[in-house]
């Protein structure tokens, strides 16, 4: 399902014509804000509904604007390898902060493990090195939240091999009973690029339930030959009722929480999830034998907004 996204008016902010701010409705929602590396310069962004006197404001971003490596007091470190099989080692050196932006390079190299025991079953700790690595951050602890929206205005790299992400993870239960919400992934399935927009639960067969949605990445090129050149917005759209995925606008996936029950009966989209940005190497994003590194994966900004009520 892909449903556009209308354009209600293009003007100027403020009389300054170097800004550009685009409107448009997503839900019930009037949701205003400034695309481009000005839009992260520009005054916190304004987020409202035309109904009921819900307004949303900003309750935490990062924007990536201060020291060298990403702020730790919003975000830790995955290390090691952690999930599917990938191919990269994570660790904190591949996270950098330039110029404004967040950077996760994705290397060719060698790295120890530290958790290697050359006895385990475990392929996380029976490889002595990995050839590759990468870094994975993630808000767990530090900046939890339960509805609202997310806006990530990032640039990802196409290239075979590469897994960028951001996505969520419910904060109680192990994987998959506290959920999880793709904002983001683009990988690989027969050969053919994706961006995909999901979610996911228990369930008892399969042991894994998704609400997936993925777009042949030949379908946004077409549209625009530099889409993998520049930086989108990936931004979801949570209540108590349903998730809203977008991308530049474009409504990717509409998830109905209704029907995403646990086999316990508990819902893993009613609790607080932590946010994750990671690129992956391998697994599903194919095989990066072939590919010229180093690679990134670029973020602006992160923000959150949730919604207040106004009284009158």
């Amino acid at each position: 399902m892909l449903e556009n996204i209308n354009n209600l008016r293009i003007g100027t902010m403020n009389g300054n014509f170097s800004l550009t701010s685009l409107v448009w409705v997503c839900s019930f929602y009037l949701i205003v804000w400034t695309p481009g590396s000005a839009y992260a310069q520009s005054p916190v962004p304004t987020l409202f509904s035309a109904e009921d006197n819900k307004v949303y404001t900003l309750i935490w971003s990062d924007e990536f604007d201060n020291g060298n490596k990403p702020d730790s007091s919003n975000w830790s470190y995955e290390i090691g390898f952690v999930r599917n099989n990938e191919l990269q080692y994570y660790q904190e050196d591949n996270a950098a902060v330039q110029q404004g932006l967040l950077i996760i390079e994705g290397r060719r190299e060698k790295a120890t493990n530290q958790k290697f025991d050359p006895n385990s079953q475990d392929w996380r700790r029976n490889s002595e090195f990995s050839q590759y690595t990468s870094s994975s951050i993630n808000t767990r602890g530090k900046m939890e939240f339960q509805y609202g929206i997310v806006e990530v205005r990032a640039k990802i790299d196409t290239a075979m091999g590469m897994w960028p992400a951001i996505w969520t993870l419910g904060v109680s239960k192990p994987w998959p009973s506290n959920g999880e919400i793709d904002v983001m992934e683009f990988y690989r399935r027969n050969d053919n690029a994706f961006i995909l927009a999901n979610a996911a639960w228990k369930g008892t067969q399969p042991s894994v339930l998704w609400d997936e949605a993925k777009f042949k990445i030949e379908g946004f090129i077409e549209k625009n030959s530099n889409w993998p050149n520049e930086f989108h917005v990936w931004t979801m759209d949570w209540n108590e009722g349903r998730i809203l995925l977008y991308l530049d606008g474009e409504l990717l996936n509409e998830i109905d929480l209704s029907k995403t029950i646990n086999p316990d009966g508990f819902n893993p989209f009613h609790q607080p999830h932590y946010l994750l940005l990671n690129l992956a190497i391998g697994s599903n994003g194919g095989d990066p034998s072939n590919t010229l590194f180093p690679k990134t994966y670029e973020v602006d900004y992160a923000r959150v907004f949730q919604q207040k009520i106004i009284t009158q």
